[in-house]
């Protein structure tokens, strides 16, 4: 009887089942998630800053047909990017006015998007057809933990308007993962699937549209060529839909946002300049993140100056050293390639609005970081190689402490407006944004003394800001001196003669200073500018009411609910100019829809109180009095 020689097996561990990530990943996406979390802890209790209340839904947006004007109408919302204007019109469904919700969802959308990140690089570390000494043993993590911690993405976390970059980034990660794929099966349902994740990130954030580019970069990485059939064919459409995307947002920068006039005229040669510059400073504040600030001083780009040459030249020096030493490690110019590609869409080469207070700002390099975050991972797992397992951990961790630590101070100074101006001015005293920005706050607070100073000092930093303009002529009104506010707000209209804000402040301005007809055409032109303004709608209807117009007054008074269902004072007028016309029935629901807007308002029960008095009802009207008089007096019902 014969025996069947034994035969060495190599084992081969089972594949996971389709569509779930093994057990390991999902503990160390765990990690991910708590480490992120604790880190931005602080910016759980931050409130909403500068143009925050720009981004969340505003009123006239919160109905369904708000969802047709951010898709169909460019201009209803900030910038063109109607999903992400689409998944905070749902927030504010779930959440309403609370920067509770938005904070955790931020934190929760970064920590998902450092997830993907290191299952992207590992499935690239994994592939097949990488370069020979790529798979490196945990740097996928590493790199993903490095991009959570580090303290250069606070500014894109902790600041609600900057969901534009973590859910861009998210799905920008979700058509790079599915494409990947792609790029292995060729299956025409993978790549309509990754097509569809980029659509929706360029409808978040345009800078997502140098995935293509970042793409052909990953598979030069991958195989040390480019294949125009395989690898570039398939591209060509992403590349149309990145240049349509790009056209429209650089319109709406330029035309909308005012990203235009001197302060863009840099020529080719100092664009240049200033791209290399903005290279070396990001890349600087990933290595040291030390000194960073909400809004950094604003550089004078010189092309007589010789030494800003020096950084054009820095970055072109380094590129070509890493182009010839391709053969031995492409992976160094891979991150380099993929790190200023991602950026230059903040090089200066195309205008965005805030180049007029700073060419830089840490959230501009959110996306482009992943790259130096993948660099510097695979070196630290390189140099710790040689060290033991636990000593290497043990390094590790103390650099993620480090960071993580440096996140959470940072997080730290977006706990309101008030610790974020005032910090940014510590640091950068003659940033004039920051002295504006600081006044507005004050004056929401009821605090218009302390603002005039600041606002002073805006426009003696940038005396053609006409923003600073308008709000210190609007603070001077406030103060009761219209006569010294109007020459400001003039100012205001003389630097931007469509800003539909100056023009309604300075139509009340004009009122208040017995100037009727004059104010009236103001107010007028505010809406022409802007047709869903309703503060302007209700200021006009005032204007028609003061000179005698009741029929007009209410149908602007009307007119400014419809835009601001919420808007309490607009409709305590509604009632008050229906009263006045001997409409007291129709005028009742609009009495008690401003109470209910506004119970403490001993005005609005008082009114209710007359309007009830002169309809015959006695006994309702002495309860809307005593109501009032309660409320003046402040004693508890």
């Amino acid at each position: 009887m014969s025996r069947r020689s034994r035969e060495s097996r190599p084992t081969v561990s089972p594949a996971p089942p389709a569509g779930l990530l093994p057990w390991p990943t999902l503990w160390r996406c765990a990690l991910v998630f708590v480490a992120t979390l604790a880190a931005y802890w602080p910016a759980l209790r931050g409130g909403f800053i500068w143009d925050d209340l720009g981004h969340v839904t505003r009123a006239d947006l919160r109905p369904w047909s708000g969802l047709l004007r951010i898709w169909g109408e460019i201009g209803a919302t900030q910038q063109y990017y109607p999903f992400l204007h689409t998944a905070f019109w749902f927030e504010h469904r779930l959440w309403g006015d609370s920067p509770l919700g938005y904070h955790l969802l931020n934190i929760f959308l970064h920590a998902t998007a450092a997830c993907l990140f290191g299952v992207v690089l590992r499935r690239l570390l994994d592939s097949t057809s990488a370069p020979s000494g790529s798979r490196l043993p945990g740097v996928e993590w590493l790199a993903a933990l490095l991009f959570a911690l580090h303290p250069v993405g606070v500014e894109s976390v902790a600041w609600i308007s900057e969901q534009k970059n973590t859910l861009s980034t998210v799905l920008y990660l979700c058509a790079a993962l599915v494409y990947l794929r792609f790029d292995e099966d060729r299956r025409a349902d993978r790549y309509a699937l990754a097509t569809g994740w980029f659509l929706l990130a360029l409808l978040t954030k345009t800078v997502t549209a140098t995935l293509p580019a970042a793409l052909l970069v990953i598979f030069w990485w991958k195989r040390g060529h480019l294949s125009w059939r395989r690898d570039v064919l398939a591209l060509l459409p992403w590349f149309a839909f990145s240049a349509v995307a790009g056209l429209v947002t650089s319109w709406v920068e330029g035309s909308l946002l005012g990203a235009h006039g001197a302060d863009f005229s840099l020529g080719l040669v100092g664009r240049c300049l200033l791209a290399g510059r903005v290279i070396w400073f990001y890349f600087g504040k990933l290595l040291w993140p030390a000194d960073l600030i909400f809004i950094y001083p604003h550089w004078t780009v010189d092309p007589g100056a010789a030494w800003q040459y020096l950084f054009p030249i820095g970055v072109a020096v380094v590129i070509v050293a890493l182009w010839f030493q391709r053969r031995k490690n492409r992976g160094p110019l891979a991150a380099g390639l993929f790190f200023v590609g991602s950026l230059f869409p903040a090089l200066g080469f195309i205008n965005v609005f805030p180049f007029i207070f700073s060419y830089v700002a840490d959230h501009f390099q959110y996306l482009a970081s992943l790259g130096i975050f993948a660099l510097v991972a695979a070196g630290l797992v390189t140099l710790t190689a040689r060290i033991p397992a636990a000593a290497a951990r043990g390094c590790a961790g103390a650099l993620l402490l480090l960071l993580g630590a440096l996140t959470w101070q940072q997080s730290r100074m977006y706990r309101d407006v008030f610790t974020l101006y005032r910090t940014t001015i510590e640091r950068n005293p003659d940033c004039w944004m920051a002295h504006n920005n600081l006044a507005e706050s004050l004056a929401s607070a009821g605090r218009v003394p302390e603002a005039i100073p600041h606002l002073e000092r805006a426009i003696a930093l940038r005396p053609q800001s006409a923003e600073a303009e308008n709000n210190l002529g609007d603070d001077l009104r406030q103060l009761g001196r219209p006569l010294e506010a109007i020459p400001h707000l003039e100012r205001a209209l003389t630097l931007q003669p469509t800003f539909a804000q100056a023009h309604n402040n300075l139509g009340v301005a004009l009122m208040e200073a017995n100037r009727p007809a004059e104010g009236l055409a103001h107010f007028e032109e505010a809406l022409r500018l802007n047709p869903h303004y309703a503060t302007a709608c209700f200021n006009l209807g005032l204007a028609y009411a003061n000179t005698g117009h009741p029929p007009e007054a209410i149908e602007h008074f009307a007119r400014a609910v419809q835009l601001d269902p919420n808007y309490g004072e607009a409709e305590l007028n509604w009632a008050i100019g229906l009263t006045i016309t001997g409409q007291f029935p129709a005028a009742r629901p609009h009495f008690e829809r401003a109470l209910q807007l506004e119970p403490n308002s001993p005005d609005a029960h008082n009114m209710f109180g007359h309007a009830l008095e002169e309809a015959g009802r006695s006994s309702e009207a002495n309860e809307q009095y005593r109501e009032a008089a309660r409320l003046k007096s402040g004693n508890p019902p």
